[in-house]
């Protein structure tokens, strides 16, 4: 079952264009989101107080295979949604499969693009494009405490040991 939070970029289109034009503040995060963690959970808290409304670009399964390697994603991507829906400061979600997030932001051009901790401003990969159409950049959720791929492979040792 689709997630209701779960939309295509072009319905996300229209309703962050209707969304900006009632004044509201929109901040885009996103990630893989393989292995939900407490850092996941402070990366998207802290993304939304940037903004009204927040919208996770997640990586599809393609994508995260890429990223990760073999044996990733632990979870699919509409699994990933499902759980991304049920928290709180999560609005929206659309999946991609770019290797970055250039082509949703400049359909969205979002006030706010958020990144995690393990990047400075210096260092988001897509910061001259948030720059062309005059969005800000925030990082957001504290110190990066850890990672999924840390996590699996602490659960495969004690499997294994």
């Amino acid at each position: 079952m689709k997630p209701k939070k779960l939309k295509t970029l072009s319905e996300l289109s229209r309703i962050i264009g209707r969304l900006k034009r009632n004044g509201l503040r929109i901040v885009l995060a996103n990630g893989c989101f393989d292995l939900i963690h407490a850092g996941h959970v402070r990366y998207l808290e802290g993304a939304r107080r940037h903004g009204d409304i927040l919208v996770v670009a997640l990586n599809s399964d393609a994508s995260v295979r890429r990223l990760k390697g073999r044996g990733r994603p632990v979870l699919s991507e509409l699994e990933r949604a499902e759980i991304l829906s049920a928290f709180s400061p999560v609005d929206y979600i659309t999946i991609f499969s770019e290797p970055n997030v250039e082509r949703i932001l400049l359909a969205l051009k979002p006030h706010v693009h958020a990144k995690g901790s393990d990047y400075t401003r210096a260092t988001v990969p897509e910061r001259a494009t948030v720059k062309s159409y005059g969005g800000t950049i925030a990082i957001a959720g504290g110190p990066k405490i850890r990672n999924a791929s840390d996590i699996i492979v602490r659960i495969a040792s004690r499997r294994n040991g």
